[in-house]
């Protein structure tokens, strides 16, 4: 069996540099090399401000940087020394061609590959980080086989990643389970072992899994679209709740108190985000069609759907709320982020949201403690034949407190969790007295406390729950 003592991750970004430094950080005799080609990127890993914010992350990198935890922009010496390449580069969603707006992009997983099998001099791991349409693995073999001389052998693992953004290093220091998967060869079986090795550092062996390529592929979309399933099927609930006087939180409560469904991801919002839930979703509904199978495809498709619906029927209620129209009028935006605990802001609904504002001529003021100010402006602006940015500058603006946007505002929507924004954290009487009159907050989070704020004078709308609040 080969021992793997140097490892190199090609992609340093959410996914391989968290990954690979807390390999290094619990495998001091490993080497760990982090590659990429962004020299910006490399540089701030190597810096004391870290391109990600992730608790926890900044300790782990720390601690083992310098000593056997190295970031480089030279990839191909990298990937010559190694005898375990981690591929973690990004796969966007393609934007034109065949399958645009559903399809994963694998240009970036193709020139990859090919750089490895160029480069190497010797028997290499490859090992498939990024999550990638199920069969990914077939292409890169094809181009690493075709690579493959009597001395130079290539074998490919699936090892797709499980983060929660916010959790990853926790995530990543006590997995629920760890997935490997290889191709049912000697050769496959062996090279599978060698990295079941690696993670037997510090993860349980009954939490290492090991699978079939291919099972290990579809096992990361299964798993991220039943969980955006549980979110659109908790919101589809919440329209329910609205219109009938049912309270949201009450009806997920009484489902997850029942043990075939647990509690979890049973929070209705404003609508999921993140880089993964959607675009994996979409790669399953293109799976399906691909594979002649259409019902499948559909069925999936509508959790995407259902999750749009959402967020559009939120923007509905802060118009009509606010007598139907927004036009001139300030709206405090609070949070940016997908969700708590994160600077990513990758699909989150407050684009959305606040691209609806924009529409609607509203003023917007922004405030999220993590995401940086250029990060709002590139989200919210449409690059293409018009630049929008300027419209955007005058529209928006992004503050450094949730009391300077709320100032003078008609009205507070909360989009992102954080803690700060809880009602017993921020003074909403303070905020109450510095609005206009009637003042409106719209809770997309469930995270205020209705009679406490209704008390100061809100008027308040909640996702899933109605103003009645069971009283009639």
């Amino acid at each position: 069996m080969v021992q793997v003592k140097n490892i190199c991750c090609v992609g340093a970004g959410y996914v391989g540099g968290p990954t690979c430094a807390v390999i290094a950080y619990k495998c001091h005799h490993i080497k760990v090399t982090i590659v990429d080609l962004n020299q910006a990127r490399i540089d701030a890993w190597n810096s004391n401000k870290l391109p990600i914010y992730e608790p926890g992350l900044e300790e782990v990198v720390l601690a083992r940087r310098g000593k056997n935890l190295f970031f480089s922009t030279n990839v191909d010496a990298a990937i010559q020394e190694a005898d375990l390449i981690f591929v973690s580069v990004n796969t966007p969603t393609k934007k034109t061609g065949l399958g645009a707006g559903m399809a994963a992009d694998l240009a970036y997983i193709e020139g990859a590959t090919r750089r490895i099998a160029e480069i190497a001099k010797s028997s290499k791991i490859v090992v498939e980080k990024s999550t990638v349409p199920c069969r990914t693995a077939e292409s890169m073999r094809t181009i690493l086989e075709a690579n493959s001389t009597g001395e130079i052998h290539f074998d490919i693992l699936s090892n797709p990643e499980f983060l929660a953004e916010g959790t990853a290093v926790q995530d990543l220091l006590h997995p629920d389970r760890v997935l490997i998967g290889a191709l049912q060869t000697p050769e496959g079986i062996k090279a599978q072992k060698a990295l079941v090795e690696v993670y037997k550092n510090w993860v349980p062996e009954d939490r290492v899994i090991t699978t079939n390529l291919w099972s290990s592929e579809l096992s990361k979309l299964a798993a991220n679209a039943m969980l955006a399933q549980r979110i659109s099927s908790i919101n589809a609930l919440s329209a329910i709740c609205e219109a009938t006087g049912a309270d949201v939180d009450e009806v997920a409560y009484a489902c997850g108190r029942d043990s075939r469904l647990g509690p979890k991801f049973l929070k209705a919002s404003v609508g999921f985000g993140g880089s993964c839930f959607q675009k994996d979703i979409l790669n399953l509904v293109y799976l399906s069609r691909q594979l002649n199978l259409p019902e499948v495809a559909d069925y999936w498709h509508q959790v995407v759907l259902m999750n749009e619906f959402q967020k559009k029927r939120f923007v509905k209620k802060i118009i009509s709320t606010l007598f139907n129209t927004i036009t001139n009028k300030r709206i405090a935006v609070l949070g940016f982020a997908f969700k708590k605990d994160t600077g990513d802001t990758r699909e989150s609904a407050a684009i959305t949201l606040i691209k609806d504002f924009i529409q609607e001529n509203a003023h917007v003021a922004i405030y999220d403690p993590k995401v940086e100010h250029e990060q709002i402006y590139m989200d919210l602006t449409e690059p293409g034949v018009v630049d929008t940015r300027k419209q955007v500058e005058r529209q928006i603006t992004i503050c450094s407190s949730a009391y300077e946007a709320a100032k003078g505002a008609d009205a507070v929507v909360v989009v992102t969790e954080w803690d700060e924004f809880k009602s017993d954290r921020l003074d909403y009487k303070k905020i109450y007295d510095n609005m206009h009159k009637p003042a409106f907050l719209f809770d997309g989070r469930l995270l205020v406390d209705a009679n406490k704020l209704r008390q100061i004078g809100f008027k308040l709308h909640i996702v899933g729950k109605n103003e009645l609040n069971g009283i009639a």
